[in-house]
């Protein structure tokens, strides 16, 4: 039998299972656990003076400081009040079964009418992670509350409502979140890989012979480190929010937000080019000077390597020019072409052009 799947090599091997590891050994993850770790107990600790509550319930404290606490101050709030949101229209729920098996109906059908309407109910988008928490909360009371289902109901929603305030806390006082660092770097990060792209895709040029599974797996990968950079900066900008530590660094996130634009441009637009590069197996007179193609991927391949605002910013975005200019011309004119819709040469140059100009207005925006 054939086989379909290439055998992983070791760096490949590697490369998965640090994703498949996430971010469990980072700085950030562990601060956020040791936080939590210091809320639950302190929720814990205080729970049984909380007002309206049983102490008996206590241990749903904790539970609502895991529930709220989020690696923004932003998200942890917003998580916090989506979950009591659930929380209350899954007791109202429960409260529902209650009643239709106080009416005699069997506790089967009780338990399949709150699971049913609370599944359905969590549809609600705008719930957000609340959704969750509407069938588990309507069960919860139907199942748990035995002969008070009142004191069960106050108890268990004024108890997590204490956890969830005390896990916001919690992430506002103790190292609140900042992103702003992490961001930028991840950005350098994406505009190395955009770089290294080109730079094998001029390879490529330079051979007549366009390596497609390596172009496109470029492209893949660029793909999917542009999803990522994208979460990661998003998740900066929130950080910001409600954090006391946010002061003074606009800066930085006008920095990023210009940064972002420019690269999340110049990948997609470096994809395109790769995939295009990728569906010949020759380049021919359709391509116009090799020479000169792969030239024009060393310079603006240079070109993005540049910081924005550098001093060589201007020189290089100036050889790019020429040298996309020096290419273009070696191309065929429409006269030329034997079928002018299939020139990928005009594409190449275009995309070369563009990602050019768009690496020229993001250092003048930063000048």
């Amino acid at each position: 039998m054939l086989r379909t799947t290439p055998r992983l090599t070791a760096a490949q091997l590697a490369l998965s299972l640090r994703r498949a590891g996430g971010d469990v050994f980072t700085t950030r993850r562990l601060i956020l656990a040791l936080k939590t770790a210091i809320a639950a107990g302190v929720a814990w600790f205080f729970a049984p003076l909380v007002p309206f509550a049983d102490a008996e319930y206590s241990y749903y404290a904790p539970l609502g400081v895991l529930v709220s606490m989020y690696p923004t101050v932003a998200d942890s709030a917003r998580a916090g009040v989506q979950s009591l949101i659930g929380l209350a229209l899954g007791i109202a729920i429960g409260f529902g079964g209650l009643a239709v098996v106080a009416a005699g109906a069997p506790g089967i059908v009780g338990v399949a009418l709150v699971v049913l309407v609370g599944v359905a109910i969590g549809g609600i988008r705008a719930l957000g992670i609340g959704r969750d928490w509407v069938a588990l909360a309507g069960l919860f009371v139907l199942l748990l509350s035995k002969n008070d289902p009142d004191d069960f109901s106050s108890s268990y929603l004024a108890t997590m409502a204490f956890g969830v305030l005390v896990g916001v806390v919690a992430n506002f006082v103790l190292v609140p979140p900042l992103y702003l660092q992490s961001a930028r770097d991840r950005l350098s990060e994406l505009r190395a890989a955009v770089v290294s792209a080109l730079d094998r895709a001029a390879d490529s040029a330079g051979k007549r012979e366009p390596d497609a599974t390596s172009l496109r797996e470029d492209g893949d990968a660029l793909a999917e480190m542009a999803i990522a950079v994208a979460a990661d900066v998003d998740e900066a900008s929130r950080s910001e929010r409600a954090n006391i530590r946010a002061r003074g660094v606009g800066g930085v996130h006008d920095e990023n937000a210009q940064r972002w634009w420019g690269l999340e441009r110049a990948t997609y637009l470096a994809r395109d080019l790769l995939d295009v590069l990728a569906q010949h197996d020759h380049l021919d007179e359709r391509h116009g000077d090799v020479a000169r193609l792969e030239a024009a991927l060393r310079r603006v391949a240079e070109l993005l390597a540049t910081p924005p605002a550098d001093e060589e910013m201007n020189d290089r975005v100036d050889a790019a020019w020429h040298a996309i200019d020096a290419y273009a011309a070696s191309l065929p004119g429409g006269d030329e072409a034997a079928d002018p819709h299939d020139q990928p040469g005009l594409w190449v140059a275009a995309t070369l052009a563009r990602i050019t100009d768009i690496s020229r207005r993001v250092s003048d925006a930063l000048a």
